[in-house]
């Protein structure tokens, strides 16, 4: 792997979504999604530029399976926009399960970057919402591309939950917006939805995606011996 932009000051680092419903006992719970903050919590020390994402619905969200009668979590329904998974009810503004892990580490320079505001669209990414033309603001009013670029930030580093959706989706938007992209694969664990009888899931197909994108996966271990403390 090239690590020559990986070490550059202007490496942002995007903590993407370890929020109490998506670790054990939420309602969107990712397998061992608590395991990985220790490692995200060493990590944050090499970047100057933080980001946290926030899933942040409102009741009655459009991705809740329970929007819609006879559906089921894990079940695709058609959207204006396109395919969409349906999903229990997670991180509902205003609830527990929203919130941030207690574990993780927070800095008051941190950037919170909330999404899925909008009832009517999911969103998977801080560069753009699921129909793929609204982009998650700040708020400042500021987009995430707009933020990272105002502070000389060229590349982008993605750990969080779940990688084969959020944190997949954020990698491969960074690239299209312009940035350099690295997925640190150990710092992010996936839901892994069977897709076929082959053994084929949601992860091995995000994993082509960011492949076939230019995406950088690599693991911490790695990053950590290019990297230097901010």
């Amino acid at each position: 792997m090239t690590s020559q932009w990986i070490a550059s000051q202007n490496n942002a680092l995007i903590i993407v979504d370890v929020q109490n419903d998506f670790c054990p006992g939420g309602n969107l719970a990712v397998n061992d999604g608590d395991k990985i903050i220790p490692g995200i919590n060493d990590l944050r020390q090499h970047f100057s530029t933080v980001v946290l994402t926030q899933d942040f619905h409102p009741q009655g969200h459009s991705s809740f399976a329970s929007s819609y009668d006879g559906r089921a979590p894990m079940e695709t329904i058609m959207m204006p926009y396109g395919p969409q998974t349906l999903w229990p009810d997670h991180c509902v503004q205003g609830t527990r399960g929203a919130e941030f892990h207690s574990d993780l580490v927070r800095l008051d320079t941190d950037l919170i970057l909330q999404k899925g505001t909008n009832k009517d669209i999911d969103s998977y990414s801080g560069f753009l919402e699921n129909d793929k033309k609204t982009q998650p603001r700040f708020a400042d009013g500021f987009t995430l591309t707009e933020k990272l670029k105002s502070r000389g930030v060229d590349s982008v580093t993605f750990v969080g939950l779940a990688g084969d959706f959020c944190v997949g989706w954020h990698a491969l938007d960074a690239v299209k917006a312009g940035f350099n992209s690295v997925a640190v694969w150990d710092l992010t664990h996936s839901i892994g939805i069977p897709l076929d009888d082959k053994g084929n899931t949601t992860e091995t197909e995000m994993l082509t995606q960011l492949n076939d994108a230019g995406v950088i996966v690599t693991q911490s271990s790695q990053l950590q011996s290019v990297l230097r403390p901010k």
